[in-house]
């Protein structure tokens, strides 16, 4: 069974200013839709072929790069357009909110961190919020379609927050200005979304 490219789950402006139309529509509807085809190519015929994604990312280091580029690609992207919503931002609440009080200190401490994480990030990739087999939260990054479910992470956790930082998500209209993108990216989070994922990861 082939995997499929979902729609948005919103209209490609629905998260302006933060984030235009046209990023929003190359972004799903061409980078989203490589990875997804080129994905379907590299596990054609092989015994990747039937398997879930997460299966497949789990155990990314017995597969091709190409399946661990496409196939990270495909997870990640899901991933970001599910996390964010129109006219959300704000703050997390409940368990999520005391989790980040405890481990960061405060909420502006967190974004700060989390900020620097994808700033830093040499070249492209992901900054993560991830819940680790512990159950405590953490902040890390990760290279151009890695993910923190992958077997070959440096830190390990299941992602429950994700910024994608690869030009091509902020480019048009922030030009090489990541550090802005990242500050008014925090204006398009749904907290609700990242609470539930927080939830089915403990």
């Amino acid at each position: 069974m082939s995997f499929e490219l979902a729609p948005l789950p919103y209209a490609n402006n629905a998260l302006e200013p933060f984030i235009d139309a046209m990023t929003m529509e190359i972004h799903h509807d061409r980078h989203h839709a490589a990875y997804v085809n080129n994905l379907n190519a590299a596990i054609k015929g092989t015994d990747l072929e039937g398997k879930s994604l997460l299966e497949i990312i789990t155990n990314i280091s017995k597969a091709p790069m190409a399946v661990r580029n496409n196939g990270g690609g495909h997870f990640n992207h899901d991933l970001f357009w599910n996390i964010m919503a129109p006219n959300k931002g704000g703050e997390p609440t409940g368990a999520l909110a005391d989790a980040i009080k405890s481990t960061f200190g405060s909420f502006e401490d967190f974004k700060t961190q989390f900020n620097a994480a994808g700033a830093t990030r040499f070249g492209s990739g992901w900054a993560w919020l991830i819940v680790k087999s512990d159950k405590s939260i953490a902040i890390c990054s990760t290279p151009n379609q890695d993910n923190p479910l992958m077997d070959i992470a440096e830190v390990k956790g299941t992602p429950i927050l994700g910024c994608d930082v690869w030009e091509h998500a902020y480019y048009l209209k922030y030009q090489n200005k990541r550090p802005d993108y990242m500050a008014n990216w925090w204006n398009v989070v749904n907290w609700d979304a990242v609470a539930d994922r927080y939830k089915a990861a403990l």
